[in-house]
């Protein structure tokens, strides 16, 4: 079992200063009702900013402790700006109860971005090299044994102009992400008309090896419909991954449930 002491900073901002007092003392008590262990807490006084967007701020400094599943709760639900690992307990995760753990991260920043917008923004994709599909089993044992990939598989939706085009960026802004695909399918599932354009939506299908940062990535950014680890059956944590892994869904969740108010300003 994995259990993990962070330190979060949760910041709450605004154009009102009695709004975002509120909000931080809020979000102080909402905090020691999860299921973590609050071991410290420190509210700072709210502060004008010299942001144009948003006119005062005020941060929480929480230590927490809790199981891994726990913690990324408690990102899912709050965004914190900066999150620090100071101590990690369990060097491996079951398969299973990863998938489990993902299966969250996918639910909830499935409806965050149905409501926000997307994450997966690429560049120009044109001149990026369509990668390799396909490895030996002696490749892929290497990639897991040297290198502590994971070898899982993927189900997403994807929507474009042309299904050849879809599946192609598709294959295109994974290798940018850093994973090799081993399998790759699509389905055709919905052709039609929007505004004089026409629209595809597919549902793809990949086998892909990857980190296990960029696996919690993939899964924040695309949230499939369907996650299944192959192998291994214990995933290996180490604290600089994990740390990774869990700054970068904070960030993500942070972009997305401040974009609305990005939006006023506009």
């Amino acid at each position: 079992m994995v259990e993990l002491t962070c330190i979060f900073y949760i910041e709450a901002l605004g154009n009102d200063k009695k709004a975002v007092e509120t909000a931080i003392s809020e979000i102080e008590e909402k905090l020691k009702q999860e299921k973590i262990k609050v071991l410290s807490i420190k509210k700072e006084d709210v502060i004008e900013t010299e942001d144009p967007k948003f006119k005062y701020s005020a941060v929480l400094e929480a230590k927490i402790h809790g199981h891994l599943a726990d913690i990324v709760d408690v990102i899912l639900k709050y965004g914190p700006s900066i999150v620090e690992l100071e101590d990690l307990k369990g060097e491996e995760i079951e398969a299973e109860k990863l998938v489990e753990i993902l299966a969250r991260v996918s639910a909830v920043m499935g409806k965050l971005m149905e409501n926000f917008g997307t994450l997966a923004a690429y560049p120009d994709l044109s001149t990026v090299p369509e990668p390799k599909v396909g490895y030996s089993e002696e490749e892929i044992e290497k990639l897991i044994i040297d290198s502590g990939f994971i070898r899982y598989r993927f189900v997403i939706e994807a929507f474009g102009s042309d299904k050849k085009e879809v599946e192609r960026n598709m294959k295109k802004a994974l290798s940018l992400e850093g994973v090799y695909i081993n399998k790759f399918a699509s389905k055709l599932v919905e052709e039609r008309e929007y505004k004089g354009n026409r629209r595809v939506k597919l549902l793809i299908a990949f086998e892909l090896l990857s980190s296990l940062e960029s696996l919690f990535i993939l899964t924040a950014k695309y949230a499939p419909i369907g996650i299944v680890i192959v192998e291994p059956e214990l995933i290996e944590i180490t604290p600089n991954e994990l740390q990774n892994s869990l700054s970068e869904l904070a960030t993500m969740v942070n972009e997305l449930i401040h974009r609305p108010f990005l939006a006023i300003d506009k």
